[in-house]
């Protein structure tokens, strides 16, 4: 079986610092390979605090492996580095979670930044689903966000990313720090999706109404290996609400749905009711939703 990609970077250690060089590294590494039909983790890896519960198999045997993806402290504070890799062979399907949102915390008095570097990649005629619970980041929150997705082959993935800034309802904005998020997208080492966002509310790109307007929530949803894009796009639009706030485009094989607003439940909606779409048009299997998600 082809080896877990590492989503550690170079450089990565821990220690128990609380000076401007505080790091405190976890990682987390899974492999998923289908056997006699039935797809099963075959491989984990772990240091610090990240963990996976048992794996289900609530579609049946020979359907999907649900996995929820567990980090006990529950968000990133200065010095944390997460680092999570996964790794789909041919023939197996996959769908990893978390049981709850993901908090990034306000940096300490040296600013010292937080890490989160993700790394899926997914072999030819493998599926997986990334379906984290959304992200929401504290005022004066500091750090950076890395995905990178390799696809080989005919590989199909579908997935979302959701941001919530500040705690509008507690009237706490996020009116300072500063949040790099990057996105790579690639098949067979050719890239179909390349994206790099800073969130800095003090840039007039964050008020600006050709940038952030404003808006306080924002989720993007992709999905690789549809057979007819058109089509699927016209089911998103006739099945979700019309609103300003979200989009969907073809790009190079890659649909694209965007939310820009200011609601948290009306991102996490709509993303869901897309998946439950797309799904059974990518996978040829109805949604499957995971109980963590309502609990």
């Amino acid at each position: 079986m082809t080896a877990i990609p590492r989503a550690i970077p170079s450089g990565f250690d821990s220690g128990h610092r609380f000076d401007v060089g505080r790091r405190w590294a976890a990682s987390l590494e899974l492999g998923f390979a289908a056997r006699q039909g039935v797809t099963r983790m075959v491989a984990t890896r772990h240091r610090g605090p990240l963990r996976v519960q048992r794996p289900f198999h609530p579609e049946g045997r020979v359907g999907t492996c649900h996995v929820y993806l567990l980090h006990p402290p529950g968000g990133l504070v200065s010095g944390d580095a997460l680092a999570i890799s996964a790794r789909v062979e041919a023939g197996a399907q996959a769908l990893l979670t978390t049981p709850a949102a993901s908090k990034l915390y306000r940096a300490d008095s040296h600013g010292v930044a937080w890490s989160q570097h993700t790394r899926l990649s997914v072999a030819d005629g493998g599926q997986l689903e990334w379906l984290p619970q959304e992200t929401i980041a504290f005022d004066g929150s500091r750090g950076e966000q890395v995905t990178t997705i390799a696809l080989e082959g005919d590989a199909r993935c579908l997935g979302w990313e959701m941001m919530a800034l500040g705690r509008p309802a507690s009237q706490l904005p996020y009116a300072s720090g500063r949040i790099e998020q990057r996105f790579r997208l690639m098949r067979d080492g050719a890239p179909l999706w390349l994206e790099r966002q800073p969130l800095d509310p003090t840039h007039p790109r964050f008020l600006g109404r050709w940038g952030q307007g404003g808006a306080s929530v924002q989720a993007t949803l992709w999905a690789v290996g549809l057979i007819d894009e058109t089509e699927a796009i016209e089911a998103l639009r006739e099945a979700l609400p019309a609103s300003p706030c979200w989009a969907v485009t073809i790009r190079h094989g890659v649909m694209l749905l965007r939310y820009l607003g200011l609601e948290r439940n009306e991102a996490w909606d709509l993303c869901e009711r897309a998946w439950q779409v797309l799904r059974p048009r990518l996978i040829g299997r109805e949604a499957c939703v995971p109980r963590i998600w309502r609990t």
